[in-house]
């Protein structure tokens, strides 16, 4: 059939038309998008994206940021801050970040103390912070300090076989240490027979399971502290009771025994004394945590007492757990007849109560007698375990995590309690002997078999023509 001149002409204008409309489409997406974006995370643990806890401090900083990143050429290391920075840039349009090679301004880098790991700097209204370091929480947590420029001592008992915040040992705290230094927590040993006093600058006192018995006058110091409204972190150990003294002020008493976790075995722990967690109550701790934390060796503790603080269990252990009082060896199963409790047990409390502050003072400087000071909450966490947060232990799952959680609620720091110490979890792909079968299979042999009779079948259909 002939197609006539105007058919022709009705044709080449549709077509014209559709070309012109589908350019215009194609317009209007280019500057969509260049106007606006969407992103979608798929990493496992939203890698990719800022909590919720820095998209809301970003959006509480009205002024503008500034990070300079004293960091050599190293390609790598520079695309990866930039992939950080760009994630606040997200949510705080007047971020700017700026690289300087500190080989190029080596009077800069003597003054600044730059050493061979680099160095970066965040500036806010005048103020700044450095950071060897930089991650999601460490950078966050610098400009929660910028913004709110009062100083963070945590105080840790010594002087009696304690785990130290800055040692090196396994059994030590240097780690989490480390870890509270990044984010300007300053931690400091407390040795009560040098310091007869706790300072009055310490936001929380921690007690890590002092090896040998307290002194009668530094129980009274302690005991003290609590009755004054201290914050407190008590670590125990299984058959540890140097602290029950401190444990029955606050209503509470350690079960005999170790815990054991049958359950331990379906993560692939041998070991029966490590006890998982993964299912938690309730609390501003736990508050949208869900990863899995481990504790090796516990105590599980009861509350028997009624004080006036008010216990809320944080911690509990599953219900195939129990105190083992015999030696852990062997096959182990629970004596029913004998002292041994049946889980789901306790193993971390934390307490609080509400306590009237100091009166304020006068513009005379006095305190004035009529005038009621406001009632401020005292906090006090008591756990059966003080390995989860050592050296050889914090690398575990989720265990950093609620370590500095759990500081960050003692020291009424809520704000920092859901910014998460963030782990690439997604740098290696684990697969099955199935998936790695299939995997070969199709790359080995059903691509090849489809590309081979794809090019089959164009050849056959040019040779018919």
């Amino acid at each position: 059939m002939k197609i006539s001149a105007h058919k022709q002409q009705q044709i080449s204008i549709k077509n014209g038309l559709i070309t012109l409309i589908l350019l215009c489409l194609l317009g209007t997406m280019a500057w969509l998008s260049n106007r606006y974006s969407a992103e979608t995370d798929l990493t496992r643990n939203t890698g990719n994206s800022l909590s919720p806890a820095s998209q809301k401090l970003l959006q509480s900083l009205p002024e503008k940021i500034l990070v300079t990143a004293y960091i050599k050429k190293d390609p790598a290391l520079r695309s990866q801050i930039s992939q950080l920075i760009a994630r606040y840039k997200r949510h705080k349009t007047d971020l700017t970040l700026t690289f300087i090679d500190p080989d190029s301004q080596p009077e800069k880098s003597r003054d600044l103390n730059i050493d061979a790991t680099g160095l970066i700097i965040v500036d806010y209204q005048g103020r700044s912070e450095k950071l060897n370091f930089i991650d999601e929480s460490s950078l966050t947590n610098a400009l929660l300090q910028l913004a709110n420029a009062d100083e963070r001592w945590v105080s840790f008992l010594s002087g009696h076989g304690e785990r130290t915040p800055d040692g090196i040992a396994n059994f030590d705290l240097g780690q989490f240490g480390k870890e509270l230094e990044r984010r300007k927590i300053k931690a400091q040993a407390l040795n009560l027979a040098k310091v007869p006093a706790i300072p009055d600058n310490s936001a929380l006192l921690v007690l890590s399971a002092p090896a040998v018995p307290l002194l009668p006058g530094e129980l009274e110091l302690l005991k003290r502290h609590i009755q004054q409204g201290g914050n407190l972190l008590l670590l125990t150990d299984p058959g540890n009771h140097n602290l029950d003294a401190l444990l029955k002020l606050l209503g509470l008493q350690q079960l005999p025994g170790t815990l054991v976790d049958s359950k331990s075995k379906l993560y692939g722990i041998n070991d029966p004394s490590f006890v998982l967690a993964s299912d938690y109550h309730a609390h501003p701790i736990t508050q949208g945590f869900k990863t899995i934390t481990v504790y090796p060796v516990t105590a599980a503790l009861q509350n028997n007492e009624e004080t006036d603080f008010r216990p809320v269990e944080l911690l509990i252990s599953a219900a195939e757990s129990w105190t083992e009082t015999g030696p852990i060896a062997g096959k182990l199963s629970f004596d029913a007849d004998g002292d041994e409790k049946q889980g789901p047990l306790v193993f971390a409390y934390a307490l609080t109560r509400q306590l009237e502050s100091k009166n304020t003072p006068t513009n005379s400087g006095s305190a004035s007698p009529n005038r009621q000071g406001k009632l401020v909450e005292q906090r006090i966490i008591v756990m059966g375990d003080g390995d989860f947060l050592s050296n050889a232990y914090l690398g575990n799952v989720g265990n950093l995590d609620m370590g500095l959680r759990m500081i960050n609620w003692l020291i009424h720091d809520d704000r920092f309690i859901n910014i998460p110490a963030k782990i690439a979890t997604d740098k290696n792909l684990q697969l099955s002997q199935t998936a790695v079968g299939l995997i070969g299979f199709g790359f080995l042999i059903v691509i090849p078999v489809l590309l081979l009779g794809t090019g089959f079948y164009i050849w056959r259909k040019r040779k018919q023509r």
